[in-house]
């Protein structure tokens, strides 16, 4: 691409006069004047041309003036300043410039800025006291493709961390960052990156960062107004360059922008706006067609990337049905944005190509995005975002000339960009439109006592036309090929701006012009004052769209095999009669039982029970009905990682920021009977996160499937986990040792009572002092000082014997009860221990010698407990064993001799007991939730099956449904195969990284 200003007019000509000249005159410069003062203007005239001034708004033969690159009148009878240089641009089309919001555009690859000491943040991932203008430069490498795609402004932010720092808008020109710069400060940039080998390593580390950074910056805030308003007897808060930057974010006056790689990490960047109040645009992933709704209600600003896979082979075996569905999808997930009316920009961001945007945008209004729509995107709406609409977005009055000429309509596919415009700046973009250039071409030379004519006549190909050139009207004997294209090419653009005027021809020394009546060489110059004969047809100033397939499968959720369109219904009335009934409850075991179900809740259980008309009705002869199963300690529904090991102590992470409601394990469990999962933090740290109770609802958000009011728990580990002992990849950190593990525990816990008491303190003084500085919220301590309050449940991973009773001792000594142990798989050897100190243990049916600590396991361990009166479950800390816990159920029976109802409790009931909650699930007893699952037979029979499973009275499996789903994605995959090979890259987007 060629940049054209001052005196330069083409690669082969020099104009006299001056046709671009860049404005001089600049009221805000602070740079010193040396030498001559040169203040000529630009004043620039585009006529006869069609104008979109702005989305839906078009002028049809108007009038653009440009004076000192801003625009001075826009009309249908403006009339051309007499300072003007005028173009002529009849058949083509003038639209606003074009602005992306999320760019690295002129930064460097390693952020440059504030150091990573000082007084900044402790965390050296947190840096929003980066500006991209520190070390902003512009690049004329990486300006070139985003104006080949019709973008004039991009605000750049800068690389790495989590905090990254501020964005800064510029222009896409090649001046002075200085001048190029419009508006620093944008907004902040946030990602959910981890931080390789340091906290956080895990996407829950991630977003608990974030949360505490945020609460951090309004503790400053804070604790710097009260010092200023009463500073006698107070220390000074510390100095924080970090936290100070982040005010005008954290408040909301200014916009943070969350890079989201996956759509659930949009409604992560939603629910931290929510909390925090926060003014939140979020970078998407191509991908949020399967949560509009959700997006909608969440009300953040979306920047969309135009960014479609490539079609992917149906014939890998490895390719999923969610692949090929994404790549069906992905052209139409604006028109579903917009058809919802969600607020979105269209971004360059994840294109390896930027110049494949405007093919993907062609392909976006071809899948259904709305033209006006598809521009308001690209103009005005990220301008109001900005808030500077004074300056960009449309083509008005005082407004910085940024716009692009096209030669049709942009929306249509062989239609392309002319020249960009930044600030009343040229830049070529397709110098030489594939056009029909066949006419004849008249040139006259002189000087004037040697005047001759030039006759060009061009036929043949329209490309490549044959040239037959006359002096004269004698044939011209030797020309050359080189110097007719330059004279056709000049002939050309001088016609396409209207070009009236003389011009000298320069460096000509090489090749003369050759006719019977002598030679014309360099010196002689030439006025050209004729205009193609047969000039070339403007093309059609509407869109018309060709014919395309669209997305021929309605979306599904999750996008892949097994998703489902909504969730399953939930009947007025529901009625399973004739049952083999395992209540676990007070009514044991009911042979032909029924069960009545209203709204989700369980209405009655017994014999011949009736049903109003209109209710749905089971016939469950033969067939076991048994509650849903429950699993008290898992890690199903996870992403971005089940540790955050990087520290010992992460009390302040959450299962619930994580849930992966994509993950097909929950569908497979389903299949196996399970309907409640507690998904917990790993094993790696003494004190780990928060864990998550989730209900098996597939097909739901994150959000959805959280058990409401379930008593939050937290994840202990003791042994060989979190003393690192078979751990790789994680630096050597405290402890390294059992005793090490027993001491951070117990001096974590001073740490809390010391908070505790801290905020205590802070409370009954600022009743008789206002402006006292308040604590710092620590996330860390927070859910420790529940655990002292009783508010919070502690799940303890232990296996010895040893180690059990030290950590029950240092629990009461603090003051707190371990209420909860899993795995403790030699919990038969202090059975009576663990019934004084109130615990209860989750283990492990028949799992041992797997490990060192595991040695000394026995299957026996859980009958042994439960005949000392404890309160005994089995879990599975696995996803493929939790596809049949039942079975593990059944194990007690045959290790123990535990009664069968009893032993399908250890999965059902009792876990529901140890969870806290009994009151809703674990039983079949009227007023409890409406979880049930239907068996072929006994479910403590390895020859039986899970045929039905049911939520809230909602079936979400059913093995008949399953066998008609499955054969419905084998026709799914084949038609998206025929798709693909009918279609193959016509519609695809290339270079999606």
């Amino acid at each position: 691409m060629e940049k054209h200003r001052h005196r330069q007019f083409s690669g082969f000509f020099l104009v006299g006069f001056l046709l671009f000249f860049r404005a001089q005159n600049c009221p805000g410069q602070t740079a010193p004047v040396i030498g001559l003062h040169e203040n000529t203007p630009n004043v620039l005239t585009f006529k006869n041309a069609r104008i979109v001034t702005a989305p839906g708004t078009v002028l049809e033969k108007a009038v653009l003036v440009v004076r000192d690159g801003h625009v001075e009148a826009v009309g249908s009878d403006v009339p051309a300043p007499p300072d003007a240089v005028v173009y002529d641009l009849a058949g083509k089309t003038i639209y606003p410039g074009f602005i992306d919001l999320y760019t690295h555009y002129g930064l460097p690859e390693k952020p440059a800025g504030s150091a990573d000491s000082g007084a900044l943040y402790w965390n050296t991932a947190v840096r929003p006291e980066r500006s991209a203008a520190e070390s902003f430069h512009p690049d004329e490498k990486a300006a070139q493709p985003l104006r080949r795609s019709g973008f004039t402004a991009a605000v750049s932010f800068p690389r790495a961390g989590i905090f990254r720092g501020t964005g800064s808008l510029a222009l896409l020109n090649d001046d002075e960052p200085s001048k190029t710069i419009l508006q620093d400060s944008i907004a902040q940039s946030i990602s959910f990156n981890t931080v390789g080998g340091e906290y956080p390593s895990s996407l829950m580390g991630t977003i608990a960062l974030i949360r505490q950074t945020f609460l951090d910056a309004r503790w400053y805030d804070q604790a710097w107004e009260a010092f200023r308003k009463a500073p006698s007897g107070q220390t000074a808060p510390e100095v924080n360059l970090s936290l100070a930057a982040l005010k005008p974010f954290s408040e909301g006056r200014k916009p943070c922008v969350f890079e989201a790689p996956g759509t659930l990490d949009i409604l992560d960047a939603s629910n931290i706006a929510r909390e925090f109040g926060l003014n939140a645009w979020v970078r998407g992933s191509g991908a949020e067609y399967q949560h509009v709704d959700a997006l909608k209600k969440g009300g953040v600003k979306l920047i969309i990337p135009l960014r479609f896979p490539e079609p992917p082979d149906p014939a890998n075996v490895q390719t999923g049905l969610g692949e090929l569905r994404h790549w069906d999808f992905a052209p139409e997930n604006t028109a579903r944005l917009a058809k919802a009316g969600v607020d979105f920009v269209l971004t360059t961001a994840g294109l390896e190509r930027p110049e494949d945007f405007l093919k993907n945008l062609r392909t976006a209004v071809k899948r259904g995005l709305p033209p006006d729509k598809a521009l308001q995107a690209l103009t005005v709406t990220p301008a109001e975002w900005l808030s500077m609409t004074l300056l960009l977005g449309t083509l008005e009055k005082g407004k910085i000339a940024n716009f692009l000429v096209t030669d049709g309509d942009l929306f249509e596919d062989k239609t392309k960009i002319i020249d960009t415009w930044v600030a009343g700046i040229r830049y070529k973009v397709n110098p030489l439109p594939e056009i029909d250039v066949r006419g004849t071409w008249t040139l006259r030379f002189t000087p004037v006592d040697r005047m001759e004519t030039l006759e060009l006549s061009l036929s043949g190909e329209a490309l490549t036309p044959e040239v037959k050139a006359t002096v004269g009207g004698k044939t011209v004997k030797s020309l050359k090929s080189s110097l007719v294209k330059r004279l056709v090419m000049f002939a050309f653009q001088a016609d396409s701006i209207g070009f009236q005027g003389t011009l000298r021809l320069t460096g000509m020394a090489e090749e003369k012009l050759m006719h019977g009546r002598g030679t014309f060489s360099d010196g002689y110059s030439f006025t050209w004052d004729g205009a193609l004969k047969e000039p070339w047809k403007a093309k059609p100033d509407t869109v018309k769209i060709e014919p395309t397939r669209m997305a021929e499968f309605p979306v599904i959720y999750p996008e892949g095999s097994f998703g489902r369109p909504a969730l399953p219904d939930q009947p007025e009335v529901l009625l399973v009669k004739n049952a083999v009934l395992w209540t676990c409850g007070p009514q044991k075991i009911i042979r032909n039982g029924d069960l009545l179900v209203k709204k989700g809740k369980i209405a009655a259980i017994g014999k011949n029970l009736s049903a109003p008309s209109g209710a749905v009705i089971i016939d469950a002869s033969g067939k076991h009905v048994t509650p849903g199963l429950l699993d008290a300690h898992a890690h199903l529904a996870m992403r971005g990682g089940i540790n955050e090991g990087t520290q010992a102590i992460t009390s302040e992470t959450r299962v619930s920021d994580i849930i992966d409601s994509n993950d097909i394990n929950i569908y497979r469990q389903l299949a196996g009977g399970m309907t409640t999962v507690c998904t917990c933090h790993g094993s790696i740290n003494p004190i780990g996160g928060q864990n998550a109770v989730i209900k098996l609802r597939w097909g739901a958000l994150p959000e959805e499937m959280l058990f409401e009011g379930a008593v939050p728990s937290q994840k202990f580990a003791l042994g060989e986990n979190p003393k690192l002992s078979n751990i790789s990849g994680i630096p050597n950190r405290y402890p390294l040792t059992r005793m090490g593990v027993e001491e951070i525990i117990r001096d974590m816990f001073q740490a809390a009572k010391d908070y505790r008491r801290e905020w205590q303190d802070y409370t009954e003084a600022s009743k008789k002092n206002k402006n006292l500085i308040p604590p710092r919220r620590d996330l860390r301590l927070e859910p420790l000082v529940e655990i002292l309050e009783g508010k919070r449940q502690v799940q303890c991973h232990c296996y010895r014997q040893d180690e059990i009773l030290a950590v029950m001792k240092t629990a009461e000594e603090m003051g707190f009860k371990i209420e909860f142990f899993i795995h403790i798989l030699e919990g038969y050897k202090v059975a009576d221990a663990l019934k004084k100190h109130g615990a209860m243990p989750s283990t492990f049916s028949d799992w041992w010698a797997y490990k060192a600590e595991a040695y000394d396991a026995i299957p026996y361990s859980g009958a042994l407990m439960r005949e000392q009166g404890l309160l005994v479950s089995f879990n599975s800390d696995d996803i493929e064993l939790g596809r049949r816990m039942n079975l593990e159920a059944a194990k007690a029976v045959k290790y123990g001799s535990v009664p069968e109802e009893e032993a399908l409790k250890f999965v059902t009931l009792n876990p529901a007991r140890q969870l806290h909650l009994d009151r809703r699930i674990g039983s079949l007893e009227e007023g409890k939730d409406a979880d049930f699952v239907i068996w072929s037979g006994s479910p403590l029979s390895s020859y039986s099956i899970c045929e039905q499973t049911w939520i809230d009275g909602r079936r979400y499996f059913e093995r008949s449904e399953d066998s008609e789903l499955r054969k419905k994605i084998k026709e799914e995959r084949a038609a998206l195969t025929e798709k693909i090979i009918s279609i193959g890259k016509k519609e695809s987007g290339k270079g999606a990284k």
